[in-house]
C-alpha cells in the first residue's frame, strides 16, 4: 500500500479529503521514488501486478508512476477514495477546532462521530472492508499496489492485524510510504511492513 505524494493542502496541514488536489513537483518526486523502489523488491510475484487507485487525482498521479515503472496500468477503485470530511475540507486543525470545538473534540477519539456534512471513520472502514473484499476477490493470488490516502491505508493496516478503532488515532503514516502486507486465503494475514520512508530523496 502506497500513500499518495505532497499535494499543497498536504504542506499546509489542511483536512484533505474528496478535494482533488493533484501533486506538487516534490510530491512527484515522491511517488517517482516510491515506484522505484516497489520496482526492485525481489517478491512481487510472477510480474503481473496490479496498480489499484482511489480515482482522486493525488492518487492516481502517484499510481500513474508506479505503473509506469512495472510496465502496467492503473484500474481506479471509489471504494478506496478518502474520508469526507465535508465542511472541514481545506480548513486546519486548529480552524476546524474553533468552528467545531464540541464535535471536533469527540471526533478526535470517537469513530462514530461525523465532521458536519462527512462521513464518520467507522463509514470509511466498513467502506474500505467492502473494497478491500472486492480487491482479494479480483486479484486473488497476486501481487497488488494499492494507492490511495491516510485513513483508508489504516483500516486496512486495521483490518489485517484485526485491531480495534483505536489504532486509527495512534498510527502514522507519512506521505508516500509504502506499507506490506500480505492476505492469505484461509483469511490469515501477515502485516510485514508499515510507514517505510527509506526511499524517499
Amino acid at each position: 500500500m502506497l500513500r499518495h505524494g505532497q499535494t499543497a493542502l498536504s504542506v499546509e496541514r489542511r483536512y484533505s479529503g474528496r478535494g482533488d488536489a493533484a501533486l506538487t513537483d516534490l510530491g512527484h518526486r515522491q511517488a517517482e521514488a516510491a515506484a522505484k523502489r516497489i520496482a526492485t523488491w525481489d517478491d512481487l510475484g510472477d510480474g503481473d501486478v496490479a496498480v489499484v487507485s482511489s480515482p482522486l487525482i493525488r492518487a492516481t498521479e502517484t499510481a500513474r508512476a508506479v505503473a509506469d515503472a512495472l510496465g502496467g496500468r492503473v484500474v481506479t477503485h471509489r471504494g478506496l477514495i478518502e474520508t469526507d470530511f465535508g465542511e472541514w475540507e481545506g480548513l486546519s486543525f486548529g480552524e476546524a477546532a474553533r468552528r467545531d470545538p464540541e464535535i471536533h473534540g469527540r471526533w478526535l477519539g470517537d469513530t462514530s462521530v461525523r465532521p458536519p456534512g462527512g462521513e464518520s471513520f467507522d463509514e470509511v472502514h466498513a467502506r474500505i472492508r467492502t473494497a478491500l473484499d472486492d480487491i482479494l476477490d479480483r486479484y486473488a493470488g497476486r501481487t497488488v499496489v494499492v494507492v490511495s490516502h491516510v485513513t483508508p491505508i489504516k483500516s486496512v493496516l486495521r483490518t489485517a492485524l484485526d485491531a480495534g478503532p483505536a489504532l486509527l488515532f495512534r498510527l502514522h503514516l507519512d506521505l508516500a510510504s509504502l506499507s506490506l502486507v500480505d492476505f492469505y486465503p484461509d483469511d490469515n494475514t501477515s502485516v510485514r511492513l508499515v510507514n517505510d520512508t527509506s526511499h524517499l530523496p
